[in-house]
């Protein structure tokens, strides 16, 4: 058998039709009747007339054009309704659709005694053998999702089991054939196509928000602010998905109820109000809420809604320039004193949020010393006038600054900056009483240590910057870490009351430092400090001294090296080293004991034969390099030991327990270290 055309199965839901009212007009658009009542016959006959439907658009009805909620059925171009085939059931509800450029409606046909449907139709097969069977397949039969459809096997009915969807599945491939009684095929698989048809049971939604837009103040008319698009899930091919946008309602109304308008089609949000009632300045508020409507079914009364809310924004621009509150502002400072003395007050109509209502301020004339500065508070934009050096005033106790202010953002092109744009600032300087002032500071003198006491240092000198006060200075020591200064309260002159010592822990680096205080005659006084820096210049007052004083030696030492001495000193150089070594030969027998140099400040002690176990001090006499030098005699204490079997034992010898090895190892480590 030939596969024969795809069957169509066409699944019809119910529909609600909202009923419109139209005004009585000599011609209103539109079917002249909206709902007709037709009995149920027994069968509707292929292209018998059901009855008549008038419609008019008013303009002729030219490219009129009907649509049948049924397949079974069409519309002449009469208005006369037909059946495109012998058809006993249709269900309870049939709609027309009628539409032209200029005018659409829809019109209901109500079936009296007419019966839901679930859906079928009948596969017929004129030549099927005795006792065959039909059997379906397919998606929606044995295929998930499975048992959707079913054949009476022996009619060929095919029925609908469930509600479809055609969002969900638009069209179903199935496949009929006749089987003998034991299953096995002797016709097919026939195709069968089933298409769902659409019914508008989708609302538009709103699905990409939140939906806000922007558009500067003083936009021309017709100005696109932004574009609004809903989506409809039903088929985009049928009026069910196509939709229409209008604007429901705008918060706030005023100063007109419409200042926009969106396209119908397009979803276009554009201005419709003239650039002077777009100024955001005089706006009750620059934010505009419009609730949005999307209607499918071309915006008919029976189309299903969506709304959503279009927030629209009124943006600055800066077509206004700050001004001053005043032409003159006033200030005092006191002399010496820094930090703001004035904030600068002005007026901006613009947004507060932009840069075309923040305020810019400029010295344009006043500060050649630039003791000034501007800066904007960036809460209250006011300016904020700093004094940034301090002012003296003797040198001058009045200013006067011009100021200008300008905006963050150029102005627009038609609006300039006036003369309220800049202002007079008038400083006056008050006069306080302002502490001596010592020159030089630091002052600096160089003295040896050793200058004797009473000795006169410098005269140190004080003026007082209130020069037209004419008052007086008395002087006093402020630090003197040492207690060797003294200064006469009247002249200023600083005397030594004690010898003065570079290597006294006071001093750091050679210098000295003490400070004075001028104190001014004044009420309340005012006082000034000065520094003085004393560098001391090294004399020879110090004696060398030697390290280590004590050291060990066994009384069997093969070695007979003692120890390694060092010398220091505290003067400098040249008071210091080359240093001179040697032994005491007046209090030491010349043949027991040997010093050696090693270098400018090391020497090493040895024996010229072994001793007995005991304590023996020996003295060593070491001389520095100045002039004239200065000599220091320190005994060392030498203590020879008993050493046996790795041990060495000093207790006869004395208290202290080194051995000659150790001793020798801190010497070399001294000599390392220099």
């Amino acid at each position: 058998m030939q596969p024969r055309t795809p069957l169509v199965l066409c699944v019809l839901l119910s529909q609600v039709l909202l009923l419109t009212s139209a005004e009585d007009l000599d011609c209103t658009p539109g079917f002249q009747q909206k709902v007709f009542h037709i009995n149920q016959p027994a069968e509707f006959i292929e292209d018998q007339s059901i009855l008549n439907l008038t419609f008019s658009d008013c303009k002729g009805n030219d490219k009129l054009r009907y649509e049948v909620s049924s397949p079974y059925f069409k519309v002449n171009s009469d208005g006369g309704l037909v059946a495109l085939r012998n058809i006993t059931a249709v269900g309870k509800t049939l709609f027309v659709h009628a539409r032209t450029p200029h005018a659409e409606d829809m019109a209901e046909l109500v079936i009296v005694g007419g019966k839901d449907i679930q859906g079928s139709l009948q596969v017929v097969d004129s030549d099927r053998p005795e006792r065959s069977k039909f059997r379906l397949t397919g998606k929606g039969v044995d295929q998930e999702p499975k048992g959707i459809f079913r054949i009476n096997e022996n009619t060929g009915s095919v029925s609908v089991t469930r509600t479809l969807d055609r969002e969900v599945i638009a069209v179903y491939q199935l496949f009929v054939e006749t089987t003998d009684v034991n299953g096995k095929t002797l016709e097919g698989p026939v195709p069968l196509e089933v298409i769902v048809i659409d019914q508008n049971d989708n609302r538009p939604i709103f699905r990409e928000g939140p939906y806000i837009g922007h558009v500067m103040e003083g936009s021309p008319t017709g100005t696109t602010v932004m574009r609004m698009t809903a989506f409809d899930a039903d088929d985009p091919a049928t009026d069910n998905a196509l939709l229409r946008y209008n604007i429901r309602q705008q918060t706030p109304d005023k100063p007109s109820p419409n200042m926009f308008y969106i396209d119908p089609e397009k979803g276009d949000i554009v201005t419709v109000v003239s650039p002077a009632l777009l100024d955001r300045e005089t706006l009750e508020n620059p934010k505009y809420e419009l609730i949005i409507e999307a209607q499918d079914m071309a915006g008919l009364d029976v189309g299903l809604t969506g709304t959503a809310t279009a927030t629209i924004m009124i943006d600055d621009k800066n077509d206004h320039s700050p001004k001053f509150t005043k032409k003159e502002f006033q200030a005092t400072v006191e002399e010496g004193a820094v930090g703001v003395i004035v904030n600068l007050t002005v007026e901006d109509k613009d947004d507060p949020t932009t840069g075309a209502w923040r305020a810019a301020y400029t010295i344009i004339n006043g500060n050649p010393g630039q003791s000034f500065e501007i800066h904007t508070n960036p809460q209250t934009n006011e300016g904020m006038l700093s004094v940034v050096k301090p002012l003296d005033y003797e040198i001058s106790a009045f200013h006067t600054l011009l100021i200008k202010v300008e905006n963050e953002d150029p102005l627009v092109p038609d609006v300039s900056y006036g003369p309220s744009s800049t202002a007079t600032v008038h400083i006056t300087v008050l006069d306080v009483n302002e502490g001596p002032v010592f020159y030089p500071d630091p002052m600096m003198v160089t003295r040896q240590e050793d200058l004797s006491v009473g000795s006169v240092l410098l005269t140190v000198n004080a003026t007082d910057p209130d020069s037209l006060q004419h008052q007086t200075i008395r002087y006093s020591v402020y630090k003197d870490p040492a207690g060797w200064l003294n200064i006469n309260p009247i002249n200023g002159t600083v005397d030594t009351t004690a010898v003065l010592d570079r290597e006294s822990p006071f001093v750091d680096n050679s210098v000295y430092t003490a400070l004075f205080l001028a104190i001014d005659s004044g009420n309340p006084p005012a006082t000034g400090t000065g520094t003085l820096l004393i560098t001391l210049e090294d004399v020879n007052d110090n004696a060398p001294f030697i390290y280590p004083t004590v050291a060990e030696v066994c009384d069997d030492a093969k070695n007979l090296s003692v120890v390694i001495l060092g010398a220091s000193d505290k003067d400098l150089h040249p008071n210091t080293d080359p240093f001179k070594f040697e032994i005491h030969k007046q209090a030491v027998p010349d043949k027991v004991w040997k010093i050696s140099k090693i270098n400018n400040t090391h020497a090493l002690v040895s024996l010229l034969q072994n001793l007995n176990k005991a304590n023996y001090n020996l003295p060593i006499m070491v001389t520095d390099s100045g002039k004239p030098p200065m000599t220091n005699i320190t005994d060392l204490r030498v203590q020879v030991c008993s050493c046996r079997n790795s041990k060495v034992d000093c207790n006869a010898a004395g208290a202290l327990r080194f051995s000659l090895p150790s001793v020798l190892l801190l010497s070399l480590f001294s000599l390392a270290c220099l």
